[in-house]
């Protein structure tokens, strides 16, 4: 599995509002997503996805928070990916950094896909997704 961290470069707008959640620390940190192994790393010029809360469309039965995703106002400049020496039960077998650039875009908002359960949702125990699926039954006979 790879940690991808995509961060701000220096000098980049909105540093004086980036903070962490749980402390309200300052950070360059834009956003993060783990990548399977076999997948490709990003490259200069992705642009990560962005997730919007269109309020008047929220339905919490069928959304999580987001509504919508787009095509993010950063873009990937410069990546450096970092792998462990000795990959020998390390978590990951790559920590990659991308570096990002503002660069604002009118990029259409898509609606979210319908939420993909699966026996993977319930760490892979199958007890609990099956009874996912009865409940789900009996919920779409009331």
């Amino acid at each position: 599995m790879k940690y991808i961290i995509f961060r701000a470069d220096e000098y980049q707008p909105g540093a004086d509002e980036r903070m962490l959640q749980h402390t309200q620390a300052m950070t360059n940190i834009l956003t993060e997503h783990y990548s399977g192994s076999g997948c490709d790393i990003p490259e200069p010029g992705y642009r990560p996805t962005e997730y919007v809360q269109v309020e008047s469309l929220h339905n919490p039965s069928k959304h999580g928070y987001s509504t919508h995703y787009r095509d993010g106002d950063w873009v990937v400049d410069r990546v450096q990916e970092y792998i462990p020496d000795l990959p020998i039960g390390a978590e990951f077998d790559s920590i990659v950094i991308c570096y990002c650039k503002y660069a604002p875009i009118n990029s259409p908002l898509k609606p979210m896909p319908d939420r993909q359960v699966s026996v993977h949702s319930f760490g892979g125990d199958t007890d609990k997704y099956q009874e996912y699926l009865n409940s789900q039954k009996v919920a779409a006979t009331v």
